[in-house]
């Protein structure tokens, strides 16, 4: 077997196991991401890639990444500031190599069949637990989690949030491989959305009806009143499921619908609600580091110091909104940066998109829109498991198509320079 063919295989292998990776853990997952960029360097020197800084969308990334060093020496603790930033550029080297498999495989969309079936394994577990209260390996949530689904993550809720993260990519992609058999997408669609709504994630769950209701719209193939049709079974189909489950009943009634219905409530909710004291608290730190924050990953060091406990700061990892978060941590300065750039990235091939119709592309926009709903509470956006799904997701949304990918790009840029 040749070098070749022995790193095609071994680069096809990573990628299939990028979500399998992310269920087992996070140190899995970095191992995973660490090895493809061993690969993306041993082929870099191989094949020369230098031109590869020829990519306008490489050089974003690189800009964030030399941002993210920069912030490194302003923040609070340099120690713990830089393993983030630093290793930011595993990052960088995923969605080099991502774009590097889909051109080198004629963007083939095959590994999509295996991220499904995966992700069919998923939403069926979250189902088993959900009737039976234990999944496949009789584990169930623990303290204080013990009423929430989360699956094959044992005593972490994150299984919507890592459904939610790919729902919407396989979903553009069945609707790809079978065109004319549009019901096994949407079905897939609903068996998924429904997967994240009884875990109880409301956060994800309202974003990823928020997805569907956007990408509803990108269509064309549906007239207006059958877009609203789908959305209303959906609508219809939760309210059933509420009925039948008083957790589900009390999660999403109980302490989120009936505490907004009203002006007064909504006072109330905002006054005494854990997540808007998180915010509170969060805006309290960006007030106190308004131009640089205080540093990638240093929100604990300020929030969590005895000394500051009396401005109204909450002792926690991160303020659970992804604007309130970056302001905190990176201040008005790496805020406008990183949010400019990333937006940059996200929107920088839309036309493309909104001309090719390519429903894989238009999924990871969407996710990667919803991540950045204002108000919904959020994880920590550089925490390696959101990271790792939101950087798959934008890798995807360039390498799948030849109008976007940074290789076919390049090799199209040459070709017109000989002529």
């Amino acid at each position: 077997m040749t070098d070749k063919k022995y790193d095609e295989i071994i680069i096809s292998f990573l990628i299939f196991a990028l979500p399998i990776s992310i269920i087992i853990g996070p140190s899995i997952s970095l191992i995973n991401i660490i090895l493809i960029n061993i690969i993306l360097i041993k082929i870099f020197f191989e094949k020369k890639f230098s031109y590869l800084f020829n990519s306008s969308t490489l050089k974003i990334l690189l800009i964030i990444y030399i941002y993210l060093i920069f912030n490194t020496f302003v923040s609070q603790s340099y120690e713990i500031s830089a393993v983030r930033n630093v290793g930011f550029i595993r990052f960088i080297g995923l969605f080099i190599l991502i774009n590097y498999f889909f051109y080198t495989n004629n963007f083939s969309l095959k590994i999509f069949s295996l991220w499904t079936l995966v992700f069919m394994i998923v939403i069926i577990d979250v189902y088993i637990e959900y009737f039976l209260g234990s999944n496949t390996f009789g584990w169930g949530a623990t303290e204080p989690y013990a009423s929430r689904v989360v699956s094959f993550f044992k005593d972490e809720p994150i299984a919507g949030s890592f459904l939610n993260g790919f729902i919407l990519m396989i979903f553009g992609y069945l609707l790809v491989k079978f065109r004319d058999k549009k019901i096994i997408a949407f079905t897939f669609l609903f068996l998924g959305f429904m997967a994240v709504f009884v875990t109880g994630e409301r956060s994800n769950t309202i974003k990823l009806f928020f997805g569907i209701t956007l990408m509803l719209f990108f269509f064309d193939f549906y007239k207006f009143k059958i877009k609203i049709s789908i959305l209303i079974f959906i609508i219809f189909s939760i309210s059933i499921v509420i009925n039948q489950s008083s957790y589900l009943k009390n999660r999403y009634i109980g302490q989120f619908l009936s505490n907004i219905n009203s002006l007064e409530k909504i006072k109330v909710l905002e006054k005494k609600n854990i997540y808007f004291k998180h915010y509170r608290s969060g805006i309290e730190v960006f007030k106190k580091n308004i131009f640089f924050g205080v540093g990638n990953k240093n929100y604990r060091i300020e929030t969590c110091n005895n000394l500051n406990l009396d401005i109204g700061y909450i002792c926690t990892t991160h303020p659970h909104q992804i604007y309130i978060e970056f302001l905190s941590e990176h201040g008005l300065f790496g805020t406008i940066i990183l949010i400019g750039l990333i937006f940059i990235l996200m929107f920088k091939i839309l036309k493309d998109i909104s001309i090719s119709k390519n429903y894989i592309q238009i999924g990871s926009l969407i996710f990667a829109i919803t991540v950045f709903t204002p108000i919904l509470p959020s994880g920590s956006f550089f925490n390696d498991f959101n990271a790792t799904i939101f950087w798959i997701n934008l890798s995807i949304m360039f390498a799948c198509s030849r109008n976007s990918n940074i290789f076919q790009i390049l090799l199209k840029n040459k070709n017109e320079k000989k002529f």
